[in-house]
This record gives structure tokens, sequence and C-alpha cells, in this order.
């Protein structure tokens, strides 16, 4: 199953379902100990620059913490906060500030609850998607963000074309049928029109590879102003784009004026942006006008509390989500499960990046889409004989 046919809004039966299951939490639950560490990945290939970005290498990190409590369950999560933050929830009871109705934990943790609902799916034996109030499991759209400037690393130079190829078919061979890729090489690495000259060429070619049932998006970090934006618009309009992300810093005049032209051409590309924002107010004047068919809060930086709260707000106006993700692997875990509770997600981001320490079963991207496990929180285990591939941050105990 490719994903829910439909999410119903949550009905006060609902609510009381979800008040239920809460109220099931143990009173007595305390946290015992906290063990926060950094979990190396690696990524498919060698990434290169963006628009404004140099060379963004073969690997990251994600910002792990490790729950134990005096029950037995362990929470588990991407949680990039520091010692003070982390400590403060010993000998707590962590779901104290958890208000079912909102789908809202509130903590010492500020937007970075993934631990913690891992912690609660555990403990009530649910998966996290049925927590957020979507009882169907399945799967959720997603994309391949990883196809950056390859023509511009060295080794590729020569064949760029190929390269292109390549990592298209690395996508498809690993489920997916849809790629963003990266635009605006005329903002910092090449001359204005032999970089905006480039951008169409590489379109083209991956385009004419990838077949027209692949979805192609284009990502231009802010590397054009509106007049460019309509340029390269009009210069693949063959290459039927289905989203344009950033193509310059966001503001409701142009952005409105980028949609009527995109709508005056008859094309169906979607305008997309607001990665770099942190305050979901600053999104309120661009959905009150329409001006963004796409909001891209970033997943990790928002939390699910906040890609809730942010696709809440765009639902009324017809407007979509579709988290940002980035050097993160964790993170595409998150993007399913709030995909599987918001009726108006578009898909999520795949930044491709693995790793030996984490096990994800129940985790596939297939025909352009990733499953959600049935298992319990986000059915996330560490592989304890190679957990001391990771490097430990803190290691606490009440």
């Amino acid at each position: 199953m490719h994903r829910r046919q439909f999410i119903q809004a949550v009905t006060a039966p609902a609510l009381l379902s979800q008040v239920a299951r809460a109220e099931s939490l143990p009173a007595d639950l305390r946290i015992t100990r906290v063990v926060s560490f950094d979990l190396h990945t690696r990524r498919s290939k060698y990434v290169g620059k963006n628009a404004v970005r140099g060379d963004h290498g073969a690997g990251y990190k994600d910002r792990m913490a490790r729950l134990y409590t005096n029950m037995g369950v362990e929470g588990l999560g991407r949680c990039w906060r520091d010692e003070a933050s982390l400590s403060a929830l010993l000998g707590k009871n962590p779901f104290e500030g958890f208000d079912p109705a909102s789908r809202r934990i509130v903590s010492p943790l500020g937007p970075r609850t993934m631990v913690l609902w891992d912690l609660a799916g555990k403990l009530l034996k649910k998966p996290v998607y049925q927590l957020l109030g979507s009882e169907a499991g399945g799967s959720v759209p997603v994309y391949d963000g990883s196809i950056y400037f390859s023509d511009l690393l060295p080794k590729h130079q020569s064949r760029w074309q190929d390269r292109f190829r390549e990592e298209i078919d690395m996508g498809l061979e690993a489920g997916h049928r849809g790629f963003k890729v990266k635009v605006g090489r005329g903002h910092r690495w090449m001359e204005r029109e032999a970089g905006d000259a480039r951008d169409v060429e590489v379109l083209e070619t991956i385009r004419e590879h990838a077949g027209d049932e692949v979805l192609i998006g284009v990502d231009a970090n802010n590397g054009y102003d509106l007049e460019g934006a309509k340029r390269l618009l009009e210069r693949a309009s063959g290459v039927g784009l289905a989203f344009f992300e950033e193509p310059f810093p966001e503001e409701v005049a142009p952005c409105l004026e980028l949609k009527q032209f995109i709508a005056g051409n008859g094309w169906t590309t979607l305008l997309a942006d607001g990665e770099g924002q942190h305050d979901l107010e600053v999104y309120r004047p661009f959905v009150d006008a329409k001006a963004i068919d796409v909001l891209q809060g970033d997943m990790n930086g928002f939390g699910i509390e906040g890609i809730m709260d942010e696709a809440a707000m765009a639902r009324p106006h017809g407007i979509l989500v579709a988290p940002h993700n980035w050097s993160s692997l964790v993170a595409l875990y998150l993007q399913v499960h709030v995909g599987l509770a918001v009726p108006n997600f578009y898909r999520g981001e795949h930044d491709p990046l693995s790793t030996e320490v984490l096990i994800a079963e129940g985790y596939k991207i297939e025909d352009g889409a990733c499953s959600a496990p049935d298992a319990p929180g986000f059915g996330l285990t560490i592989d304890e004989t190679k957990f001391d591939q990771v490097t430990i941050n803190f290691d606490l105990t009440a």
C-alpha cells in the first residue's frame, strides 16, 4: 500500500481514544539514564556543491539520544540537545507535559521530541504514526534529494552527462521515482549565462535518461532572481518540472508573480519554499496570500509538533507540506510517520545515508514511496555489537 487513501479530520471519538492511550502511560515512569551520542553515517556517493555551498561530502552524523527508564523500556531518537536540557529529564516522568488532544509533547527538549515519541510508542505498544492520529499504516511518497553539481567535481567534469545518468540509476535502483536536482550554477560557480545554460543541459540530460514517468523537481538554493527563474522555467519547459524550490529569497510579491507566470504558461510546477525559516509565524503572510504551493519547514528544526502545526496552518488554503531534510538519515523516518498523519503531505526528502549501527527494519523505499513499520515507536533499534562505532557525548544517570 503506497499511502492511505485518505485521513479523516480528527474527531471527538478519536481524541478520546488518544486520551485513553495517554492515560495508560505509567504514572511512576522515571528516566534513569541518558546517553547522547553521534551516529556517523555514509552516503552512497560523494555529493558536490549547490548554488551557495561547497562540496557536501560523503557522510554526516545524527546527534542521538537513548533514554533508559525504570520500566526497562528505552527511548531512541535524534535529539540535538545539550547536556543541561537532557539532564533535566533525569528522575522525571517525561510525559507530564504530554497533551494527546493536540498531539504535543512539552519538555526541556523543545522541538527535539523524537526520542520521547519513540518512548511513548514503545510503552503504549503503538507506532508513532498512530499516536499522531493515523490508524492506517502504509507508505508516503519520497524523493532522492542528492542530485547536486556533480559536473563541477574534477573527477566527473569530462563526462558529466554520464555521471548524472549513473546517479539517476543509483536512485532508481534504491526505489526512487522522484528526484530533486540542484540548479543555480551561475550564482557562484560559473559565469551567469554559462551556469544557467548548464542547469538546463543537466535537466534535459536527466529527463531523457530517466524517462517521462519519473518526477523531477529543482532546488536553486536562492541562486536565481525572479527574472532568472522565469528564464529557467521557459528554457526547461520540456522537462516538465514538478516543483521549483527556493528560486530566490522568499517574499510574497515575487512569489505571487512567479506563480502567475507559471499558471499563465499552463505549467503545473509547484512553488516550494521555507526551509530557512525557524518561526512558524513567518509563513503566515505566504499562506494567507497563497504565495507558496509547498511549505518546507525543516524536519529536524521544527520537529514533529512544528511540522504538524505547519500542515494545519497550510491545509485550509490548499497548501502542501514537504519537510526539508538534508544531512540526516533518521529524519527520513520522522517524515514517514508525520506524512502518514498529515492529509496535505506532499512528499519526503531522502538523503541517501546509511549506518550499520542503527537497525531500521520495515522502512523500505519502493516505487517512489517509503513504508513505515508497524513496530512500537519508530521501530528503531541499536546493534549493540557495533555501538562502539559511535561517539559518546555524555552519559548521565539519575
